[in-house]
């Protein structure tokens, strides 16, 4: 896929989750806060949050999506893995935060019971954000976009927090008044573990982690295939972005001439390109079968 295209998809995926976030949030903690419900405060804040991972993941993807130059000469793919963190990071810190005016709360002993609205803002949360998840990491799948993929599972977050806020507003109106502030407490600490993950995979790109154990293997079979090509040694695979930076070295029988080594790299490297799109570009060292051997 042509990365202009890329990113006019990202954007247009960012802004129907940018617009639906923003409604979403200003009516949870305006009904939270007049209803009298922690959670749904909670709640409404996580969406705020979603705002500005939204912003960030089209950001980056903008960034990530420019060509290669003399600063940059395997491109821009890493701010994806930037952004990335640092939605990581902002999901983190809305937890912490929203954790700690729960228990503060409940400390105080400062329990309302919430309004019957904040049953049905929830439920309209739920449905809207689990209806953005599904469509936001359809298309991140499509595009191969880390960034996009993880903001669909923020959207994912956000519903299951409209969820315990459901259950802890009707739990309080049923009678169990603490249960409202406990659901709070609940989304914080989902959202908490939801900003780890993808955290630590943002961090595993950037310190080029392998991608995919499966797609290296698939690539040392097909390469074992080809003719003239005894075997794959040492592979290694870097992710930028949305794109795969393969080197591999490749064994030939001895008597192979220089042009005729020279051929095998060059097929090696169209057969890869042309099984995986997402790779970039493949390096390939050439190792005599005698030489393989003494090592």
């Amino acid at each position: 896929m042509e990365y202009g295209n890329r990113y006019d998809i990202s954007k247009k995926v960012s802004f129907i989750g940018l617009f639906l976030n923003v409604i979403l949030s200003v009516i949870k903690v305006i009904v939270g806060f007049l209803f009298k419900s922690k959670a749904l405060v909670a709640d409404g804040f996580h969406s705020i949050s979603d705002v500005a991972s939204t912003a960030i993941v089209l950001f980056s993807i903008k960034i990530s999506q420019q060509p290669p130059d003399e600063e940059h000469p395997y491109g821009h793919g890493k701010a994806e893995s930037i952004g990335t963190k640092l939605l990581g990071i902002i999901l983190i810190m809305t937890g912490f935060a929203l954790a700690k005016s729960t228990v503060n709360n409940i400390i105080s002993a400062k329990i309302d019971i919430p309004g019957q609205q904040v049953l049905w803002v929830a439920i309209i949360s739920i449905v809207v954000k689990e209806l953005l998840y599904q469509y936001t990491v359809r298309i991140g799948k499509k595009i191969e976009s880390k960034a996009l993929i993880a903001d669909a599972h923020h959207h994912r977050s956000d519903a299951i927090s409209s969820i315990a806020a459901l259950i802890g507003a009707a739990g309080a109106r049923m009678g169990y008044p603490i249960l409202d502030p406990i659901a709070g407490l609940i989304v914080a600490i989902f959202i908490i573990k939801v900003g780890f993950e993808i955290l630590l995979d943002a961090i595993d790109e950037l310190m080029d982690a392998v991608p995919s154990q499966g797609k290296m293997q698939r690539i040392k079979k097909q390469v074992s295939d080809l003719e003239n090509v005894i075997k794959v040694g040492d592979i290694k695979l870097r992710a930028y972005g949305p794109r795969l930076f393969v080197d591999l070295a490749v064994v030939v029988p001895d008597d192979l001439t220089v042009v005729e080594g020279h051929q095998v790299s060059v097929k090696v490297q169209d057969e890869i390109k042309k099984v995986h799109p997402s790779v970039k570009e493949v390096l390939v060292h050439i190792d005599p079968e005698s030489v393989s051997e003494d090592k």
